[in-house]
């Protein structure tokens, strides 16, 4: 990529990169002959006189010459980097893990960026620099860590974005101080995020969501820029009320968890208490449905066999009222104690009548008793 101001600004004075200064992780070339001034007077000590044959200087010059070429022709890439050359401040080629070749600074400029460390940005926080090291002993940075919620509280957030390089070009040369970027972006969604959400959902259930949503926000700013990094996670590490009202805080959670908790056990009572009341309406319902049908099928019965009764006395009313006289008089006297006398026919024909009254009385005071 060709250099501009807008990567940085700058010239090639005092012997600097496209940025005004000699690149940070480039391998520049030693001043020759300054190394071969300083080498040629310490041979001439060494040697005794002061002095040394040609063909021995020539040797030795050679040899020097020699290691200088080979660490100037050649930079060695760590498994852990990438190597991007630039030529006269445009971007040539990418070079992997080992010993590559490159032309001697000023010609070829070597970035070596650590393209598979997962670095971390803490913000509202200031501490190790480990990513596995935990909250302990860490610093609050109130200007960072204070944000308004969107139900107008104000909360403190510390939280960790963890990002690597995805494109060691894009990284290097779009954007300047890339750790910063990712700060600055960071910062802006989690504000944005926290902005639109209510105190209560941040501090419970809803951290998971704001993590996942702050990802997002910073992951789709930076592609937009270009700057090559993927963000890898964001870790939320405390979300607290400020510390100046967090008694008051802890009060009102409390308050609030003692009415859940009556509002629950209000809930219990009704579910309970509900469907007692509604069982024992739908039993009452039921036993009045019951009594309606056994009373109309009484009634339908009684007047069928009324029907049926008054049909066969239309054809033989006689007959019928006589046995409508016998089935009542047994009806009558099917519970009682008789002797029946006919004395229609047979006065005066000796027969003496018998009333045994005393065993009538008998049965009747037994009847009484029980």
């Amino acid at each position: 990529m060709p250099w501009s101001s807008q990567n940085g600004g700058g010239n090639w004075k005092g012997g600097g990169g496209p940025w005004g200064q000699r690149p940070t992780g480039g391998n520049p070339s030693p001043d020759l002959e300054e190394i071969l001034r300083k080498s040629q007077d310490k041979l001439k000590q060494a040697m005794p006189g002061g002095g040394m044959s040609g063909w021995l200087l020539g040797v030795i010059v050679a040899g020097i010459v020699g290691v200088i070429a080979f660490f100037g022709f050649t930079f060695r890439v760590n498994p852990d980097e990438l190597g991007v050359v630039l030529r006269f401040g445009k971007f040539v080629d990418q070079k992997t893990p080992g010993l590559n070749f490159r032309w001697p600074y000023p010609i070829d400029t070597v970035y070596l960026p650590k393209v598979t460390r997962v670095s971390r940005i803490e913000i509202g926080m200031r501490g190790s620099g480990d990513v596995t090291s935990s909250t302990s002993g860490l610093r609050d940075v109130a200007e960072e860590s204070l944000m308004l919620t969107g139900d107008e509280n104000i909360v403190d957030v510390d939280f960790q974005v963890l990002w690597f390089i995805k494109d060691a070009q894009q990284y290097l040369f779009n954007i300047q101080n890339p750790p910063q970027t990712v700060k600055d972006v960071a910062e802006s969604a989690m504000r944005e995020v926290v902005g639109k959400s209510n105190i209560q959902n941040i501090l419970t259930e809803k951290r998971a969501a704001v993590e996942t949503d702050v990802q997002k926000i910073v992951q789709d700013v930076l592609d937009g820029y270009n700057a090559g990094i993927t963000v890898q996670q964001v870790k939320l590490q405390k979300v607290d009320p400020p510390a100046q009202v967090i008694d008051s805080f802890r009060d009102v959670q409390a308050a609030r968890a003692d009415q859940e908790r009556i509002q629950n056990e209000a809930d219990a009572y009704a579910n309970r208490i509900i469907p007692e009341a509604r069982g024992e309406a739908e039993r009452i319902l039921q036993q009045a449905q019951g009594y309606k049908e056994q009373t109309v099928a009484e009634a339908r019965g009684q007047a069928d066999r009324f029907l049926s009764v008054y049909d066969e006395y239309k054809k033989a009313p006689e007959v019928t009222r006589k046995r409508m006289f016998l089935e009542t008089m047994e009806r009558v006297f099917s519970g009682m104690d008789k002797i029946i006398i006919d004395d229609k026919e047979g006065k005066g024909s000796g027969v003496v009548p018998y009333l045994p009254l005393d065993q009538l009385m008998k049965r009747s005071n037994q009847g009484g008793q029980q």
